[in-house]
């Protein structure tokens, strides 16, 4: 099936492996690219295997990052398998993206300046661990790793506890989301001048954008944030509460949001408390605060405090599982979870829409080396097992 879509017309080269890269090639794939994923021939993508749960023979992770791709097995160490990739570059990618250890794909000529030295055209973007420069630079990385590394562990989680990670690998996501930015930024100047570029990002730099706020207010400060659970430093109340039966987020950012919060727990009187009467006495003096709405919160249920403080046009919302988000009617409403074209999986798309119209679920993730014959042609009659 030919694709449909915004990016329709452009061939992506997905050196990718993870999370990182796949989510980014899996983003220009369901905007309409051509993306072409090169694997090893002996076991594929790491994540094929990582699992517990499995579905429809690989890893549901790796089923989630991979949708409308086409799948090619290339062994780097055959000359023949490697030229016939380096020509499918050279005549057919306008885009390749890898997140490949820190070297490895220097020894065999499909790095970015290599590539581009007989395609100038090409745009490449490279997904590092550590950045391009720098003492780390060749040091292998992982999300964990870096969100430890950049700060985000130590402000995550409660004080005095054990430092958390935030749950979805949001450094890995956000960095194959850079990727597109940047792939994209590149194909609007190419479209320009007709000459591609060098693209770079990383875990390490993406985990210091998430860090904006906390180090401009840490540095405006001269104070380490600390680990503030649900909340945030700089606004309150802004935190989880627990009604008599479950949990609820309230979101009270400004004075006027406070002043009717006040009205709606029967308290008029703090927004007159010179303890309360603006945000940087509330931050202030959050403890004593939040002691005193979880106190009335406490006594009804979650439900009967939502309609409330919607009624009192307060921002809230309760705390979803997993299983409450996806059969939520917002999220059934929105349709960004789609089932496949045959049924078998259902899967997260882009939350992105184009008139209206989100791009739909055309094509599974591919079956390992799945399209190898149909996409390098064989041209010179060698055999891809």
């Amino acid at each position: 099936m030919e694709s449909s879509g915004p990016l329709s017309g452009l061939t992506v080269v997905e050196l990718g492996h993870s999370v990182a890269a796949p989510f980014g090639g899996q983003t220009l794939a369901i905007l309409g690219a051509r993306v072409i994923k090169v694997e090893n021939p002996i076991n594929g993508d790491d994540a094929r295997s990582w699992g517990p749960p499995f579905w429809e023979g690989a890893s549901a992770c790796f089923q989630s990052l991979n949708r409308e791709k086409l799948s090619i097995t290339v062994d780097f160490k055959d000359l023949d398998q490697l030229e016939d990739l380096k020509q499918f570059i050279d005549t057919e990618a306008d885009i390749v993206v890898q997140n490949q250890r820190p070297g490895l794909l220097q020894q065999f000529g499909l790095d970015g300046e290599s590539l581009r030295n007989t395609k100038p055209s090409l745009i490449y973007c490279n997904i590092g661990a550590f950045g391009a420069d720098g003492p780390l630079r060749k040091k292998p990385g992982y999300d964990p790793l870096m969100q430890a590394f950049s700060g985000i562990m130590s402000i995550t989680g409660e004080d005095g506890r054990e430092p958390v990670r935030v749950g979805p690998s949001i450094i890995d996501i956000a960095a194959g989301m850079w990727s597109c930015i940047g792939l994209l930024s590149a194909l609007h100047e190419r479209n320009q001048t007709g000459v591609g570029c060098e693209v770079d990002t990383s875990l390490y730099e993406t985990a210091l954008a998430w860090m904006t706020v906390p180090s401009a207010m840490h540095l405006a400060s001269g104070t380490v944030p600390a680990r503030t659970g649900s909340e945030v430093g700089m606004l309150a109340p802004y935190k989880v509460y627990r009604a008599a039966d479950d949990y609820l987020v309230i979101a009270a950012g400004n004075d006027n949001l406070f002043g009717r919060l006040c009205d709606v727990l029967g308290v008029p009187e703090w927004k007159t408390d010179s303890r309360f009467s603006s945000n940087p006495q509330r931050v202030t003096n959050r403890k004593v605060l939040n002691e005193c709405i979880q106190d009335i919160i406490g006594r009804e249920s979650r439900n009967d405090w939502i309609r409330r403080l919607d009624d009192g046009g307060v921002p809230n919302t309760p705390l979803q599982s997993l299983d409450q988000v996806v059969e939520h009617p917002q999220t059934q409403a929105l349709g960004m979870l789609q089932e496949s074209p045959g049924g078998e999986m259902t899967l997260m798309g882009v939350p992105l829409s184009f008139n209206g119209t989100r791009p739909g679920y055309t094509k599974n993730p591919p079956q390992l080396g799945e399209h190898t014959r149909s996409v390098l042609k064989q041209n010179k009659g060698q055999t891809y097992d």
